[in-house]
């Protein structure tokens, strides 16, 4: 608001601010195979020959993620940093639960 106001433009309310949506990004600090992740994981989209990511969407908590082969991550469509950490914890098990099982098969 100051920099606006700096080149003049007036400013006659405060504005009301609200989150809608909070973006992380960070890294798991393992190597995925996500071929495999895809195949084992519901609710993911992962074509490697458009985009080097694998989408995977949580439904509860609601979040949507972009997984990489070298551990780094993507998280998307949370509100609250309590959301994105439930998040984080879901997509930690989830991941460790399907790479159980691949090593299984």
């Amino acid at each position: 608001i100051k920099q606006l106001r700096r080149i003049n433009v007036r400013i006659t309310d405060k504005p009301k601010i609200n989150v809608q949506n909070i973006v992380a990004s960070g890294s798991i600090k393992i190597m995925l195979n996500l071929n495999l992740l895809a195949l084992d994981l519901e609710n993911t989209e992962y074509e490697p020959e458009q985009f080097p990511g694998l989408v995977y969407k949580l439904m509860n908590p609601t979040a949507t993620f972009l997984l990489f082969s070298n551990g780094k991550l993507v998280c998307t469509g949370t509100k609250t940093r309590q959301q994105l950490d439930e998040s984080m914890t879901q997509l930690i098990k989830n991941i460790k639960e399907a790479t159980k099982r691949i090593a299984d098969k």
